[in-house]
């Protein structure tokens, strides 16, 4: 946030010196004043999407069945109307983003395959170490494992698991869409593609600090530990952020992002000390490094906009003035 403020909250200058941006142009507030309503917008939309989690008073779990499913309401209603933000965003700024909404926000048929398995694919490449101890840790063999995978009544069970729905469907596609569909759009303008990638995140690490009020409510353990816990959760999903922005801007689609997040939570944290202490430890820490090596080398080649078609976050920039973002080459 500090490096928004002051002088760096700007919009992007136009390719010449003599024409006026393009908020200006219209009309519109003044460069730093369009900053500071893409700024607010973003944290509105923050602090809608967590408080939406509290309008149920209750003294049970987060876990317990009926509190998830009252969540699901109020987070289901915040989510289908943050596009809303956005729309409000555009007026008051005056910046025509040269496409429509929903195409700006990434729901778009173009390119829609590769968005959505090359980034998945990226993602358990990344993973290669924690899924070679998955494998290992597990009785079973391949075949009866694709089995319960592939089985009707498996599917039925996790669709009347409220965890299962929370992590892997409810929380994904709402959080993509608040923190990733609705912000960068409203940022980028305003810091440049490469800035908000990491700007973005804040919001989304900083949502997840009412897991801190939770656990100090129900003594789940001590404060120290809670607030080292917290710490640690920001940072992480600051940095995962950061990595489902660069997917979203990459590939101009929101699938991409959000079936990531559903991978990435049904994998959890890569329990790196269990694998130091493994049997087979060499050969797992040998998949980690592979699978890090290969996720860097593979990470441009996957997300190249040519694959992916027209970047509307990249028509945007253009129409701001910004022709030659170094994300959308």
């Amino acid at each position: 946030m500090a490096a928004l403020g002051g002088d760096g909250l700007r919009l992007l200058s136009v390719s010449r010196p003599e024409r006026q941006p393009e908020s200006a142009a219209l009309g519109g507030p003044g460069p730093g004043l369009c900053c500071w309503v893409s700024v607010f917008s973003c944290l509105s939309l923050a602090c809608s999407y967590v408080g939406s989690l509290y309008v149920w008073k209750s003294e049970l779990p987060r876990d317990h069945p009926a509190v998830i499913k009252r969540r699901f309401t109020s987070v289901l209603v915040v989510s289908s109307l943050s596009p809303l933000c956005v729309l409000l965003w555009r007026e008051l700024t005056g910046i025509q983003p040269g496409t429509s909404l929903l195409t700006l926000m990434g729901f778009r048929l173009e390119g829609i395959f590769p968005a959505a398995l090359l980034p998945l694919l990226l993602t358990m490449i990344l993973f290669l170490g924690p899924l070679m101890q998955l494998s290992m840790d597990c009785p079973c063999d391949l075949a009866d494992r694709l089995k319960v995978v592939l089985a009707p009544r498996s599917w039925a069970g996790c669709l009347t698991d409220m965890r299962w729905l929370r992590n892997q469907v409810i929380a994904p596609l709402t959080e993509e869409l608040v923190f990733r569909a609705c912000m960068l759009p409203m940022l980028a303008p305003c810091t440049g593609l490469g800035p908000a990638v990491f700007t973005c995140p804040l919001f989304f690490g900083v949502a997840h600090f009412h897991h801190i009020f939770e656990q100090l409510r129900f003594r789940q353990s001590s404060v120290g530990s809670i607030f080292l816990s917290a710490a640690f959760q920001f940072s992480y999903t600051a940095v995962f952020g950061a990595y489902t922005a660069f997917l979203f801007i990459r590939t101009g689609h929101l699938i991409g992002p959000v079936l990531c997040h559903s991978f990435c939570n049904y994998m959890g944290f890569p329990a790196v000390c269990a694998a130091l202490e493994h049997p087979q430890r060499r050969l797992l820490l040998a998949g980690y490094a592979l699978g890090v090596g290969f996720f860097l080398l593979l990470l441009q080649p996957l997300t190249d906009p040519k694959l992916y078609g027209s970047l509307p976050l990249c028509v945007l920039l253009e129409r701001a003035g910004d022709s030659e973002a170094p994300l959308c080459s």
